[in-house]
């Protein structure tokens, strides 16, 4: 049966706050850092969604394998063979072991890649200027955002592995963090989207290797003045560029957090301005 746009948006009004939550690999690859950030999202408030990577995982099973892994600038070329790995890591081993755990806390999630149900399909990044290969780039509008909001709706938690794919029957290694914010952009026109980036660090810091220096709230152009200085560096400016690209495309909030500060939401907020 078809659904007219007032009864969608009836349907919305129900929830008041969808949490999109991308948890980083340094937390995926330790077992007891990962049961309890889990206890920690199964108590998060209201529906959500969990997006994961687990990336140290797969350059480990890549070794057990005898296949070389090769990164350019700290990200992974995705060759044929290592394409199979990925995809057994992350949308098989991580992805299911996260699922069961979270069905043992009472969470009823299911585990997904971006090829399952057409969720989240993605272009094959361009080999120029440095070929990754098969490497995904997904699109906010073209996510499945009616089946997510039929999980969610349902009180199933979906939970998302780092693999799209491309519609044509191939699978794609994809950025997590680009992920998370595709799906919560994706959903924001019919939820209040919060999107929360967990890892290890307390959040964008002014000094890497001290905790209490943390930045509480951030805008665009305090993020590029400390990119310029060298303070914002690596892994974090991809991570900003996802959230404040976030925040543009309409998700209500970006926080970038310590996996065990997601119940508190102590970290570093995003603003647009």
């Amino acid at each position: 049966m078809m659904m007219n746009n007032n009864d969608k948006n009836n349907r919305n009004n129900n929830i008041a706050k969808l949490s999109i939550v991308k948890i980083g690999g340094n937390i995926v690859d330790n077992p007891k850092a990962l049961e309890t950030f889990l206890t920690d999202f199964n108590c998060l408030e209201g529906p959500k969604v969990l997006i994961h990577g687990g990336g140290a995982i797969a350059s480990k099973m890549s070794v057990q394998l005898g296949i070389e892994t090769k990164k350019v600038d700290g990200r992974r070329i995705t060759d044929a063979e290592t394409l199979k790995i990925v995809t057994m890591v992350y949308a098989g081993l991580i992805n299911k072991d996260i699922v069961a755990s979270l069905q043992k806390l009472g969470c009823n999630a299911i585990g997904l890649s971006g090829a399952d149900a057409n969720c989240i399909p993605s272009i094959r990044r361009s080999p120029e200027p440095i070929d990754f290969g098969f490497v995904g780039d997904p699109d906010p509008q073209k996510v499945n955002k009616d089946f997510i909001s039929k999980l969610v709706e349902s009180d199933i938690t979906p939970v998302f592995c780092a693999i799209t794919h491309d519609g044509n029957g191939t699978l794609l290694n994809t950025n997590a963090d680009t992920i998370a914010y595709t799906v919560a952009t994706a959903l924001s026109g019919m939820y209040k989207t919060v999107l929360y980036y967990c890892f290890e660090k307390e959040g964008v810091l002014m000094n890497i290797d001290d905790p209490e220096s943390l930045i509480e709230s951030i805008n665009r152009d305090e993020c590029d003045k400390l990119i310029e200085q060298g303070v914002i560096a690596d892994g974090m400016i991809p991570k900003l560029f996802n959230s404040f690209n976030a925040i543009s495309h309409g998700v209500s909030e970006v926080i970038i957090l310590h996996a065990k500060n997601l119940l508190t939401g102590k970290g570093t907020v995003l603003i647009n301005s």
